[in-house]
């Protein structure tokens, strides 16, 4: 069993920052993927961010430039480090790790972040 427990969001103007970590912990053998997601109210979840364990990146177009996502591979935990805030970035931001040799893919409870103009 995994679990994925996530920290740092909360509720910031809009030009501001927030980090959000999520730490990994459970039965751990080998971690392929880990990033993050967002739901709004009414929307569907989308991408946010992934990180492969060898460090590659992809963003979703509506934050690149803005946020940036990092790893931790000794520690099992990932961090976004979120800048230059937007009210449309309001939204449960989840937690998201896959697994190398099973592929099972594995959320956190989620984060609220909150951006007011």
């Amino acid at each position: 069993q995994v679990q994925l427990v996530e920290s740092g969001g909360g509720l910031v103007q809009a030009g501001g920052s927030l980090r959000l970590s999520c730490a990994a912990s459970g039965s751990l053998f080998s971690i392929n993927v880990m990033g993050w997601y967002r739901q709004a109210p009414g929307k569907q979840r989308e991408l946010v961010a992934l990180i492969t364990s060898g460090g590659s990146t992809n963003y979703a177009d509506s934050v690149k430039g803005r946020f940036t996502i990092s790893r931790d591979n000794g520690k099992n935990t990932v961090h976004l480090q979120m800048n230059s805030l937007k009210p449309e970035d309001t939204a449960v931001y989840y937690c998201y790790l896959q697994m190398f040799n099973t592929g099972y893919e594995y959320w956190g409870q989620g984060t609220q972040v909150t951006v007011s103009s």
